[in-house]
């Protein structure tokens, strides 16, 4: 049987007698990427801080890698990569030398720090020369950032929304980039508002509202258990039907299989010439909303 990495069991946190996270329960396994998300203040920051030991649950069991956070956190943390929502670097530094200052804190010695440092720029793309991190833009200072978060080599990465903010092109640079991580045996928890990056890069999925977890799956099961399927028949006539036409086309969309069955015997008898034949599946952003929406459908 295969240990979570991290296991939250019944967590809550409670501020001013209010529920940011209410009996949350996840279980993390080793090597996969989680996503978690959620609407603002639906407790996604504060599970991530709970689970990085920077605030303390109220109630409920936490352990990441096997130990009691509360406990040991000082040792776990040494093996744990954060990345906050907003960038906090030191303007006045190169890249080169907030990594280095970073490097040191974790103890690598200064030869490690220096190629460390130099590989991660490098794997990042991000060629920056003796120019200060106050200078950079802000898809570069969110890279110096990643490059801060992985200059230890942690096994366990918690990101808080990585691309908040930047370019297309930079933010899908950055969620590739967590796959290769996770190619490297990385385990990665982020949190994330674009949902098709969730759906392309998670291995799970977790949505929460109101502070409380309303699905935790894989996106197979998430889209057979709460998604919609519809098939879509196009096929081309010169005969007048009671059917949908675009562009010289019949287009019949139904969620129903012996429908979709029915038109395409017709199609086969008529000699119609069949042009598209697809299923269409929910995006993960169709049955989120759904979710928010209506809680009682969960």
């Amino acid at each position: 049987m295969i240990e979570p990495i991290v296991q939250l069991s019944c967590i809550s946190k409670v501020y001013n007698g209010s529920y940011a996270v209410k009996d949350l329960d996840l279980e993390i396994n080793k090597g996969e990427i989680v996503g978690i998300i959620g609407p603002n203040g639906a407790g996604k920051t504060t599970a991530l801080k709970m689970i990085v030991g920077l605030i303390a649950p109220t109630s409920g069991t936490l352990t990441v890698m096997g130990k009691d956070m509360q406990k040991y956190g000082l040792k776990i943390k040494k093996s744990l990569g954060y990345l906050p929502e907003e960038n906090a670097l030191y303007e006045n530094m190169s890249a080169q030398e907030y990594l280095g200052f970073f490097a040191n804190i974790y103890g690598l010695s200064a030869a490690e720090s220096k190629k460390r440092g130099s590989a991660l720029l490098e794997s990042l793309k991000l060629e920056v020369g003796k120019k200060l991190i106050g200078e950079m833009s802000k898809g570069m200072k969110r890279k110096v950032s990643i490059a801060r978060t992985l200059i230890h080599d942690p096994d366990l990465l918690i990101l808080d929304e990585p691309n908040s903010g930047l370019d297309p092109l930079t933010s899908f640079f950055i969620i590739d980039y967590c796959k290769k991580l996770r190619e490297q045996g990385k385990t990665i928890i982020l949190s994330a508002h674009n949902l098709f990056h969730v759906e392309y890069i998670c291995d799970r999925v977790a949505i929460m509202k109101n502070g409380k977890l309303m699905v935790f799956d894989t996106m197979d099961n998430i889209r057979k258990s709460l998604g919609k399927r519809e098939f879509q028949v196009v096929f081309k006539t010169d005969e007048k039907l009671d059917y949908e036409r675009k562009e010289g086309n019949y287009s019949v969309t139904t969620p129903n299989i012996e429908e979709m069955a029915d038109l395409l015997r017709k199609v086969s008898d008529n000699n119609w010439a069949l042009v598209d034949l697809a299923i269409k599946q929910s995006a993960l952003e169709d049955i989120y909303l759904d979710i928010m929406s209506d809680e009682k459908k969960v």
